[in-house]
């Protein structure tokens, strides 16, 4: 006989743990099911563990500058490439172990093993399909396994993988996923990057500062194309001092492997094919939703260009069945997911005051070097819906605590309505921008004016000051530059 929950949640990345415990919350027999890793992707493959790659790399840059800082150091800094996956994979690990302690605490049953759904309300969960020469995922003690489950609310939280182009499909050898980039067992002397979105500047920005020649080919006129375009000029000038080649306008239409290498035909703007070749290839032409194997399309759930297709609060055309996070489309962000899943489950729970997610008012991080952080319209798109805006500017090379930081290197620009007073857009690039960003998030999500932002007392000496500073620019009343 089939086990009856309230609520089952399908995947336990951040979107889907964090359903599973504000469900729980809310006093929903609750039960997520997962097939190889709590934490899901961002945890273990994803957000966290290419951050704790990034901070190594970063000590390295502030190691290749420490006579910017009054220091010496007798010797040379080398990298230890597996001392550096180490440390990623046990910050992945650690966290791995608070989600288990999450669904404990919360009283969530983990099911494990890969869950199809036969019909609305039900689903079967099976061993996980594993390809043959991958062992499978080890059971957690306490779970339950293999079954079939029901619920009157069940929830895709399954994520998405990356994209592959046909003919440059990655082997996991010579052209590599962020899967095989996180876990180098060398540093290659010299990396291709296929893409220029946050994995693939990310990944680019950590291989060169690692030491290694990074060439990035874009197939749009800029790098980081969904940024503005000042602030993503302004990083394209800085990835190109650090020794990083940056191809716009092209595309890799072909790949030739060696033993231990890979050549791409690069086609540019002009027609033109330049071979390209590298140790290693990371592809990052964005990703997919993981929609396969679900069982959506007997059941008549809607997909688009693969992902599934939900109203404002999760819920798909099928009655009963949600989707939240990467499987539910764009942005493709860990934070969207989980208020998305919070939203879902709280819809569910008819509790009050629930609204669905604005997406405008969603940040955006990359962590690059310099970092990268937006939220909102950019410039151009404010333009392109007729809008009457005001614009301000601060740079880095003005603010006290950038200097002192030797991080005078970035801007901060703000976009408002010029009626209304209404913060449509900010856009950062500098040290730190993605702790700052989230300053302006919460001004656009109480609807706070330029007037508000004036009248805020930002604490001296702090990068913070740049924010208002460039709110201040925007009216014609920068104080400090």
């Amino acid at each position: 006989m089939a086990e009856n929950y309230d609520v089952i949640i399908i995947g336990s990345g951040p979107g889907g743990y964090v359903t599973a415990v504000r469900s729980a919350q809310l006093g929903f027999k609750t039960a997520i099911v997962e097939r190889e890793h709590l934490g899901g992707i961002c945890l273990n493959w994803g957000c966290i563990p290419t951050k704790a790659l990034l901070r190594s790399a970063e000590i390295m840059h502030y190691s290749d500058h420490l006579k910017d800082y009054g220091l010496k150091l007798d010797g040379k800094v080398s990298v230890d490439t597996s001392a550096v996956v180490d440390r990623s994979r046990k910050v992945s690990l650690r966290l791995n172990g608070g989600v288990a302690f999450l669904m404990k605490k919360n009283k969530v049953d983990v099911i494990w093993g890969e869950a199809k759904l036969s019909k609305p309300g039900e689903i079967v969960v099976s061993k996980t399909a594993k390809k043959p020469m991958e062992p499978q995922p080890p059971v957690p003690k306490g779970v339950k396994g293999e079954g079939t489950y029901t619920a009157k609310h069940i929830i895709l939280a399954t994520g998405a993988r990356p994209r592959a182009l046909p003919g440059i499909e990655p082997d996991g050898k010579l052209i590599w996923t962020y899967f095989e980039a996180m876990v180098p067992t060398e540093m290659p002397k010299s990396l291709l990057v296929m893409g220029s979105g946050a994995i693939g500047i990310e990944f680019a920005s950590f291989y060169r500062t690692m030491g290694a020649e990074v060439t990035v080919v874009e197939l749009l006129p800029a790098v980081m194309p969904v940024e503005d375009a000042e602030v993503s000029k302004f990083a394209q000038k800085q990835f190109e001092k650090q020794g990083m080649k940056i191809i716009l306008e092209a595309k890799v239409t072909k790949v030739e492997k060696g033993a231990n290498s890979v050549t791409a035909h690069v086609e540019m703007k002009d027609g033109k094919v330049e071979k390209i070749t590298a140790d290693r290839m990371i592809s990052a032409v964005g990703v997919q939703g993981n929609i396969e194997n679900l069982g959506l399309e007997a059941l008549g759930v809607k997909t688009d260009r693969g992902c599934v297709v939900v109203d404002g609060y999760g819920k798909t055309n099928v009655p009963g069945i949600y989707a939240i996070g990467d499987v539910a489309g764009p942005p493709m962000l860990a934070h969207k997911a989980e208020h998305e899943g919070v939203v879902c489950v709280e819809k569910i729970a008819s509790f009050p005051g629930v609204h669905a997610i604005d997406k405008l008012k969603i940040p955006g991080c990359t962590y690059c070097n310099p970092q990268v952080a937006s939220v909102g319209l950019t410039e151009a798109k404010a333009k392109a819906e007729g809008k009457d805006i005001r614009v301000g500017r601060f740079q880095f090379a003005a603010n006290g605590k950038a200097i002192a930081l030797g991080e005078d290197q970035g801007f901060i620009k703000t976009i408002f309505d010029k009626k209304t007073g209404q913060l449509l857009g900010a856009h950062m690039v500098g040290a730190e921008v993605t702790e700052l960003i989230q300053g302006f998030v919460v001004a656009m999500n109480l609807e706070t004016t330029e007037e508000e932002l004036m009248h805020t007392i930002f604490p001296h000496p702090t990068l913070s000051e740049m924010m208002k500073e460039s709110v201040l620019d925007a009216y014609g009343r920068a104080l400090n530059a």
